[in-house]
């Protein structure tokens, strides 16, 4: 080889491999946690990202080690389970290496090849850790008090115990049926609230594993348990008769406290009838309506070693509460962020009204001194009435006390009268931004005397939206909030007036919350739950978790849909089949049930367009389109899955559905259905059942109602979530940017104008019922936000953003957009801003992805100063690009 040549391929060699030595497997995650502690799947699912800012990136292979030492591990080797070159770009690997042993750390490496072929540096050793993978393994004993279900005070526990080692690690297990806090040696345990999360506590019961290696100390121990009610021992009484669960009892628990020692051996601590328990100072406390503190009853220390706990009882053995005891991977609940009061309101020194300035789920903190039992009582709202006072009457409506003992949103506090005394509840949430403080006796308060805490799944943000419309950017932050202050390990309609698992609302807010929050542990719980409530014969409540309301109504498949259309937009978001997988057989047998029902095709069980402006569709066209969408769904799952016989048959069935609803509601010659409402022109269309050949006349059609309309929306929820996606699909994005940048009634702007914060029950802000200012019912506009202006879109073909579809919408009216969105591959980004007559449009695609950009047709477009020929798909790889139009 000539000199010039040698030296040109040692330049080539040298740049190619220093640029492989930026390449890296990143974000590693089990089970989607990042070194989570207690999985008891014996298949976790481990995965990464691919750190390679080059054009074109991508990752030719991959290589897993995992094994019980890092060393080894980290010297690219694994005891447990050691995979070849595996030639793929999957970032998502399912464990396949020995039988996994509980109670066990498993250490994890990844390698990758890039585009080139050249080897990575290997990413950061990662870990996780096994549970107890099987009821076997409890050794403690399931122990409550000897209270029925219907004493108020709130019980402790207590045990004391020594270490007569070195202790090298120690891990907590509780499971718990009702809430719990854990403590040891007075140490509040992890920063989790309300857990275990909800469950069909007779079907299915959590546990929650702790690292508490820190915590147990030399010599002696003690622990202590403060067990709260939730779900379990609801003594609140409401329409919904929870107070009537088959499964209510006073809460009880379980702990094993595992303790490995230097030299080897280990021990177990567990809970049984030899520790003690007394009442707490917490005299009630209720998930749904508020908790009271007696501070006068305060029993300080009563978790460390020296309390004297002679007066104490022995703890009483309960049977287990299910047979079915599992790990809760999840992310958690926690007080996610502070909120300062942002004006206070003195009518006297005995009442205050502070003003959080923004709705939210959670809870209140108060700090007061005052004399020893004055009574402090802190209702909360959403709401004011003209005198300025705190308004409950938009959201007690559901409530059905049996006395005054137990107000609702009302949190109790008697001090002590021991200098400054702080309260925030344990066990409880409310839905919020106004705190009334009534004291029975005089107190001095000033805004920094309270603060709010926003409470809810702790899931990371993903997504981001920003615009040149101050109202589009509210909107988007409002659904943000609504969307978070109904997660609590279950998607919920409302904070407040029921914080019940609504089905519907949960269809309606998926994909928004799956663009902007990283939620696929609680969607996965969740289905759990769906599993959990179905009957043999398919039928699902309309709330889930229940105690047996909901089966007899509202649980149409307009609702209910949640069974199939759930797993489905987690699949997509993901690319992980696990999900479909699970809940193949109960979509199959939910879809059959219907079918039973309602042979024809057309079906008229449903609860239909909930809340509309004015016009009403009817029950049948909605929910017809709503079962279609399932057997569709339930059609592709079966291909994916191999299922060639259910393919066929639901294929069939797809097809049959189609044509009854056509045949019925489908004018031919004028290309509406029904009579051309927007709620009927609109979730056809969204649904996929309009034919091709009449697609563009019925978005037409929906088009010219809308302008009918005033560019306002007439539609409830269901018309609420099709509307804006069966425009922008269609060509008639502008029409549906004019709906969303409305300021007037009826409109989401129309909130905004009037000062929300978070999304509305009702278009008519001074509507007499239906009025929850923090549903998340209409919150298929951030969806939309991401879809419809920004155009970015996962494909069917390649879900979880594998390929990206990109459709962006330069919508008349709207100077800048920005939306971003960061999928299992990485951050993709979709912004473009006028320019004059021109559109700058600047797109990034993340390493290890491909995408597809279909511009607007008729524009002439640039792309480095270079044209490009418009086709209707702009095929591009990993990269940043800037397109000019």
């Amino acid at each position: 080889m000539k000199p010039y040549f040698r030296l040109l391929s040692l330049l080539l060699f040298i740049t190619v491999n220093a640029n492989a030595a930026n390449v890296k497997p990143i974000n590693l995650r089990c089970e989607y946690l990042t070194n989570p502690l207690g999985v008891d799947a014996p298949h976790p699912r481990l995965g990464w990202m691919l750190a390679d800012s080059r054009q074109g990136a991508k990752q030719t292979a991959y290589q897993i080690f995992v094994g019980t030492d890092s060393a080894v591990v980290s010297s690219g080797k694994g005891n447990i389970w050691a995979t070849a070159k595996i030639i793929s770009s999957n970032i998502l690997a399912t464990y396949q290496g020995k039988a996994l042993q509980p109670f066990t750390k498993y250490f994890w490496q990844v390698v990758v090849w890039d585009k080139d072929g050249v080897k990575s540096a290997p990413s950061a050793i990662s870990s996780f850790e096994t549970g107890m993978m099987g009821m076997n393994n409890w050794k403690g004993t399931w122990i409550s008090d000897q209270n029925g279900v219907n004493v108020k005070p709130a019980p402790y526990f207590r045990t004391t115990f020594s270490t007569g080692k070195k202790v090298r690690s120690a891990r907590a297990y509780i499971a718990v049926a009702g809430l719990y806090e854990l403590y040891i040696n007075g140490e509040k345990i992890g920063n989790h609230r309300l857990d275990p999360m909800y469950t069909r506590f007779d079907r299915r019961t959590l546990y929650v594993t702790y690292d508490v290696t820190k915590q147990v100390a030399a010599g002696k121990n003690a622990i202590g348990v403060l067990l709260g009610n939730g779900w379990y021992n609801h003594q609140s009484t409401a329409v919904w008769d929870f107070h009537l669960a088959s499964w209510r009892a006073r809460p009880t628990f379980c702990l094993d406290l595992r303790i490995t020692y230097e030299d080897g051996t280990f021990e177990t601590i567990t809970s049984s009838e030899q520790w003690k328990t007394n009442l707490s100072p917490i005299t009630l406390n209720s998930i749904y309506t508020a908790e009271h503190y007696d501070a006068r009853l305060d029993q300080p220390g009563w978790n460390t070693i020296n309390f004297d706990d002679a007066k104490w009882k022995p703890a009483f053995a309960r049977p287990t509460p299910s047979q079915n005891i599992v790990s809760q991977q999840v992310v958690p609940i926690r007080a996610v962020e502070e909120v300062p009061t942002k004006t206070l309101n003195k009518f006297d020194d005995d009442n205050y009204v502070f003003d959080l300035g923004r709705n939210i789920s959670g809870v209140s903190k108060i700090t007061v001194s005052g004399k020893a039992g004055t009574v402090i009582r802190l209702k909360h709202g959403e709401r004011l009435q003209k005198d300025g006072h705190v308004d409950l009457s938009n959201i007690d409506l559901h409530y059905r006390p049996t006395d005054d003992k137990d107000p609702f949103q009302v949190d109790i506090f008697t001090l002590s009268g021991k200098g400054q005394e702080t309260f925030m509840p344990k066990f409880n949430y409310k839905g919020f931004q106004y705190v009334e403080v009534n004291s029975s006796e005089p107190v001095e308060l000033t805004a920094t005397s309270l603060t709010g805490y926003f409470m809810h799944s702790d899931v990371a943000p993903v997504g981001n939206v920003n615009t040149s419309n101050p109202t589009i950017n509210k909107i988007w932050y409002a659904t943000n909030n609504s969307y978070l202050s109904n997660l609590f390990g279950y998607p919920t309609d409302c904070p407040q007036r029921e914080k019940n698992g609504w089905t519907g609302d949960a269809i309606i807010a998926s994909e928004t919350g799956l663009y902007n929050f990283d939620g696929i542990t609680v969607y996965e719980k969740w289905m759990a739950d769906h599993r959990d409530e179905q009957q043999p014969n398919g039928v699902l409540p309309s709330i889930i978790p229940t105690a047996g309301w909901g089966y007899e109504w509202g649980n149409g498949p307009d609702w209910t849909s949640t069974v199939a259309m759930i797993p489905w937009n987690v699949y997509m978001f993901y690319g992980d089949k696990k999900i479909l997988a699970d809940n193949y057989d109960n979509i199959r047998r939910y879809v059959n049930h219907i079918d039973d029902l309602y042979p024809t095709g057309l079906c008229s069980w449903g609860l239909g367009d909930w809340v509309p402006v004015k016009s009403v569709s009817p029950v049948e066209l909605t929910s017809t389109c709503y079962y279609f969408a399932d057997v569709a769904i339930l059609a592709k799952i079966a291909k994916l899955l191999g299922k060639t016989d259910d393919y066929n048959k639901y294929t069939v069935l797809q097809s049959k559905i189609k044509k009854a609803f056509n045949d019925k509601y489908l004018n031919e010659q004028t290309g509406s259905y029904n009579k051309g409402l927007q709620t009927e022109l609109s979730v056809p269309l969204f649904m996929g059942l309009v034919p091709d050949a009449y697609k563009a006349r019925v978005a037409a059609n929906l088009a010219k109602r809308v302008e009918a309309d005033n560019f306002h929306l007439d539609v409830g929820i269901l018309g609420g979530k099709a509307i804006m996606n069966a425009l922008s699909d269609n060509g008639y994005a502008d029409v549906a940017y004019k709906i969303a940048s409305q300021e007037t009634y009826p409109s989401w702007g129309w909130w905004m104008v009037n000062g929300a914060t978070t999304l509305y029950e009702n278009w008519a802000i001074d509507a007499k019922h239906d009025i929850s200012l923090n549903h998340i019912m209409f919150g298929g506009i951030g969806a939309w936000l991401y879809r419809g202006i920004g155009g970015i879109e996962p494909d069917e073909q390649n879900p979880g953003f594998k390929h990206v579809i990109l459709k962006p919408n330069f919508v008349a009216g709207l100077n800048q957009f920005e939306a971003s969105h960061s999928g299992p591959y990485g951050k993709i980004i979709s912004s473009w801003k006028r320019n004059g007559e021109a559109v700058e449009y600047h797109v990034t695609i993340p390493a290890n992805t491909t995408a597809t950009i279909t511009f607007p047709q008729g524009k002439k477009i640039y792309l480095d100063g270079k044209p490009v020929n418009n086709l209707k798909g702009l095929a591009i790889t990993a990269g940043t690009y800037s397109f000019k139009l």
